[in-house]
């Protein structure tokens, strides 16, 4: 399967380890697209990034499977692409239990949360500030030349 962030950093099981796993498969499933490729623009985004990027853009038509394509589908799936996002939060307390993944899959009336940028993305939201930090230090030394006696 495919391993979560906290899993990765610091050896973390948690309940939500499943989870991750299945946001990444439906994201294959709904794109046919593999997440060991690149893809966007200027090929720089994992497949995480890229459903993220589209859908944040609401262009989240252009990352399904043309073969799963037909305009009665498009929503269903836009809420596959949604419910998978929120799958591979970077934070495993983001991301659904099992049990509301079932409940927004089979409710097309059920509240699902937006997602933020996912998992292991390299790219920051424009939202998101960070401060610059500047590293620096003086050194006060001073040198003293030796002289033999």
């Amino acid at each position: 399967g495919y391993v979560p962030p906290e899993y990765v950093r610091k050896g973390i099981y948690s309940m939500k380890y499943d989870v991750y796993s299945y946001g990444v498969l439906l994201l294959q499933i709904i794109s046919g697209k593999r997440t060991s490729r690149y893809y966007g623009p200027n090929q720089d985004l994992n497949l995480l990034e890229f459903a993220y990027e589209l859908w944040k853009n609401e262009e989240g038509t252009e990352f399904f499977d043309p073969s799963l394509d037909d305009s009665s589908s498009a929503w269903k799936l836009m809420r596959c692409m949604q419910i998978a996002l929120l799958c591979v939060q970077e934070n495993a307390a983001d991301r659904p239990a099992v049990l509301e993944i079932l409940t927004m899959l089979n409710n097309e009336t059920a509240n699902i949360k937006v997602p933020r940028k996912p998992a292991f993305s390299v790219k920051s939201d424009e939202d998101e500030c960070i401060p610059e930090v500047k590293i620096c230090s003086v050194n006060d030394a001073t040198i003293t030349q030796l002289m033999p006696r």
